[in-house]
């Protein structure tokens, strides 16, 4: 089965102005995300759902996201009958990572349905030059909610040309810079999980009695 609640795949000019993983991307006011929902439905049998959204009247994309959960994900809180939830696995690339108050509120959700696991693959980081910024504290909060956060590889871009794009038989190609700022910004990332990571070690310290 296949979603793509914005119908139409996006365009190439489309896809790489806002994704571009420029140092400086100016005029990018709102996020893009494509994603894929895939449901294990048994040994041999999976569920496969795939589309893309963007910011809606004032509505940030990861919110507009959590809308449509419940015809995305049919039987995650279960069902009207008693039925189980039912687990799925969830990928996000977007152009942006997200912002503070959707970080919160991102984390806080998946904390509280556990039969959901999310992946957050992004383009370019939002704010996040500032050593104490809300939005370095808000992705450190999506990791310890079990979330996995990377930048954007070659390969990322490559998955999404196939999958998301309109590309009438034209290969993905790479611009300038893309794999130099990728790396930059991974090892940016790295960083700033790393207060997370740290204080995860001291947990199992903690558990350890040592």
């Amino acid at each position: 089965m296949v979603t793509k609640l914005d119908s139409v795949l996006l365009t190439q000019k489309k896809f790489i102005y806002q994704y571009k993983n420029l140092r400086w991307a100016k005029g990018r006011h709102e996020t893009y995300l494509c994603f894929v929902v895939k449901r294990r439905d048994g040994p041999d049998t999976l569920s496969f759902d795939f589309g893309h959204l963007r910011n809606r009247s004032g509505c940030h994309v990861e919110l507009v996201f959590l809308r449509h959960l419940g015809a995305l994900c049919p039987g995650l809180w279960g069902s009207a009958s008693g039925g189980p939830k039912l687990s799925y696995s969830v990928t996000w690339f977007c152009s942006w990572s997200p912002c503070y108050n959707c970080s919160s509120r991102l984390a806080k959700f998946l904390t509280q349905t556990p039969n959901l696991k999310l992946r957050i693959f992004f383009s370019r980081l939002y704010f996040c030059d500032e050593e104490n910024s809300d939005e370095r504290e808000g992705l450190r909060a999506l990791k310890k909610a079990g979330v996995q956060l990377s930048v954007m590889s070659y390969k990322d871009y490559f998955y999404c040309w196939q999958t998301f794009v309109a590309r009438k038989e034209r290969s993905f190609k790479a611009w300038e810079g893309l794999h130099q700022n990728s790396v930059r910004l991974a090892r940016k990332l790295n960083r700033i999980l790393q207060p997370c990571e740290i204080e995860d070690l001291r947990d199992a310290f903690a558990l350890l009695g040592l």
